[in-house]
């Protein structure tokens, strides 16, 4: 009996279904089967996967920097880190309707490291960021083959990343203390988590700007962007 390509490829999906990865917090990173899945080509399930590490990172790097910089979220009325961070990324699955979606990234990572701010730094600079991530995927979450990200958006925002980072770890008040504290010396062990978080997510970024490049061929412009500056790239 002829099995028809259909179903054939319902089966194949369904038999990877279980090589899904096992992550130390009990989690893991299985997605459930959808048939709209089959009019995505491998490089939009990548841009997905992609995207959604990218926001894992962000989540955590800003539950970090609220248990680094608890003063921050009290000024905006929370009661908790994780309050906090769900006021930013309770954001993500409305995103299109989401003002974040409108955010004006570039004023806002400014705001963070303004003097006279007296409003909460760490929403201000983590949801500058992820309006940024998300704007480099055109804030979408779905992707499929009559659809094309810009390997450039996502090679732009990677650089962005580099420069932001830069900055939170340099910029300093008149007073000598940082804006926000991130990375720090426990001792003479030096704490570097962020460093390796945003690690994490450039190179996811990069990756997937990398991959989209070549099933393009559509050679991504390296511009050499100096980080002190604090100028960014487009998106």
């Amino acid at each position: 009996m002829r099995i028809p390509l259909f179903l054939l490829a319902l089966l194949l999906l369904g038999g990877c279904a279980g090589q899904n990865i096992q992550r130390k917090d009990g989690s893991n990173s299985a997605r459930e089967f959808s048939v709209g899945n089959l009019a995505k080509s491998d490089i939009d399930i990548a841009s997905e996967l992609a995207q959604r590490e990218a926001l894992k990172s962000l989540k955590v790097l800003t539950d970090k920097l609220y248990k680094r910089n608890p003063q921050e979220y009290r000024k905006a009325g929370m009661e908790s880190v994780e309050a906090a961070t769900a006021r930013l990324f309770d954001e993500v699955p409305k995103w299109p309707q989401s003002h974040l979606s409108k955010l004006n990234w570039e004023e806002s990572f400014k705001l963070t490291f303004l003097e006279g701010y007296t409003g909460d730094r760490v929403y201000a600079f983590m949801s500058a960021l992820t309006s940024m991530v998300m704007a480099s995927y055109n804030h979408k979450s779905q992707f499929y083959v009559t659809e094309e990200l810009s390997a450039q958006k996502l090679y732009n925002s990677a650089r962005n990343i580099e420069v932001a980072v830069w900055k939170l770890s340099n910029a300093k008040l008149p007073s000598g203390a940082r804006y926000l504290v991130s990375n720090t010396l426990d001792g003479d062990i030096p704490n570097l988590s962020f460093e390796r978080e945003f690690g994490k997510l450039i190179a996811d970024q990069d990756l997937i700007a990398l991959l989209i490049e070549d099933r393009g061929n559509r050679a991504i412009s390296r511009t050499l962007q100096g980080v002190a500056s604090f100028v960014f790239l487009p998106i």
